[in-house]
């Protein structure tokens, strides 16, 4: 679950993590009202919306006058913002968050996310502030610094002495300060269940104190329920109302840029289903697990789903019965034809408990549409084959 500039500083407030202070606002009188609140001679009005890149897409503008500020919340309320991260679809701004003028002499990017080869936590940073730390990876690898945090010890000294010298930071009151703000940082996101936590810019002012300028956060979905504040922040507006729709149904969906629908129980076998189609020279329409309690009712609206995607050619159903047993599954594809227009050929490959009876099942129902595979392989080759002949 992802949240807003906004909200990410409001939970950095309670750590102690400094930002500019900021108002959000949903029309431009608020916005006018915000600035006023806040008093000074420069604002920012930025754009609230769960992407990157708003800067760049025009949601973000520095005003030098109340006057401006309503302009400006006037342009970027109600826009449809497209940045790198939203798609050429863009995404619908419907808040602006109005923040006071920061003296930035510097700045920095500075993260904490999880490092799955190491499996613990690590801290980036970066002098490269201001950029997208993907070019920076890209183009200046040798600028990113990166600073593993074994959970079972915490963040520790040497970790932030490691840190600052990184980054290239001599004057011994700035990285004292530097270094107590990555250790609220990592507190913060191991407290909260985080998943990420990126502050791109970290700009350090003319009195050589460090300000969140910018604040980006997500948390991992399965440990929401320890966290009832956070999970108060969702805005569901924000979220693809497909994948919406197919979690409440117990699936797991996101929607990809393919052609061939992929229906898969086990996120691993899923993700392998998807490596496969694209070794096998397609490309996968979504990722989308029926988890271990699938009946007819879930593949159908899993069907559903998948095919309200124009651009799905063919659907590959691949299911390895562990918990769930391949006859169910073949049972509830029958029963999805029924209940969905399923218009693309749907290549098959049900193997575990019950197989046979699975592949007797699909056999007898005699549908034209429905292609057996033997294994995966075979599976994602004839997945690709119907989806060039579609």
């Amino acid at each position: 679950m992802n949240i807003h500039e906004y909200q990410a500083k409001q939970i950095f407030a309670k750590y102690g993590v400094p930002t500019p202070r900021g108002i959000v606002a949903n029309t431009p009188r608020q916005a006018v009202a915000n600035a006023h609140e806040l008093g000074g001679k420069i604002w920012v009005v930025k754009a609230q919306i769960h992407a990157g890149g708003r800067g760049l897409g025009g949601g973000v503008k520095l005003a030098r006058s109340i006057e401006e500020v309503e302009m400006y919340a006037n342009q970027i309320l109600g826009m449809q913002l497209v940045t790198h991260q939203t798609g050429p679809e863009g995404k619908l701004v419907q808040k602006v968050y109005i923040e006071e003028g920061a003296d930035i002499v510097d700045e920095l990017y500075l993260g904490v996310v999880l490092d799955r080869a190491r499996e613990m936590p690590i801290i980036m940073a970066s002098t490269e502030g201001g950029m997208e730390i993907e070019n920076v990876a890209h183009d200046n690898p040798e600028k990113i610094i990166k600073v593993p945090v074994d959970p079972a010890i915490g963040f520790q000294g040497f970790h932030g002495r490691e840190l600052v010298f990184g980054l290239g930071i001599t004057d011994p009151a700035e990285q004292k300060k530097l270094i107590s703000f990555a250790s609220k940082l990592f507190k913060l996101y191991m407290e909260n269940d985080a998943e990420m936590i990126e502050i791109n810019p970290l700009i350090k002012t003319g009195s050589g104190d460090f300000l969140a300028l910018d604040g980006k956060m997500g948390f991992d979905d399965s440990a929401l329920g320890r966290h009832q504040d956070i999970e108060d922040m969702r805005d569901i507006s924000e979220e693809d109302p497909d994948e919406r729709e197919a979690s409440q149904y117990g699936l797991s969906y996101v929607s990809l840029d393919g052609e061939i629908g992929c229906m898969v129980n086990g996120a691993g076998l899923a993700m392998g289903t998807m490596d496969t189609i694209n070794y096998m020279g397609g490309t996968p329409a979504n990722f989308l697990d029926v988890g271990g309690k699938a009946n007819a009712e879930t593949v159908a609206k899993g069907f559903e789903i998948i095919l309200k995607n124009p651009k799905v050619k063919a659907i590959f159903v691949n299911i390895f019965g562990g918990i769930v047993r391949c006859d169910r599954i073949a049972n509830g594809i029958l029963e999805a034809t029924k209940m969905v227009n399923v218009n693309v050929p749907v290549i098959v490959r049900l193997d575990g408990t019950n197989a046979p009876e699975a592949a007797e099942i699909l056999k007898n129902a005699n549908i034209a549409n429905v292609i057996a595979a033997t294994d995966l392989a075979d599976g994602a080759a004839k997945a690709v084959a119907a989806a060039k002949q579609a």
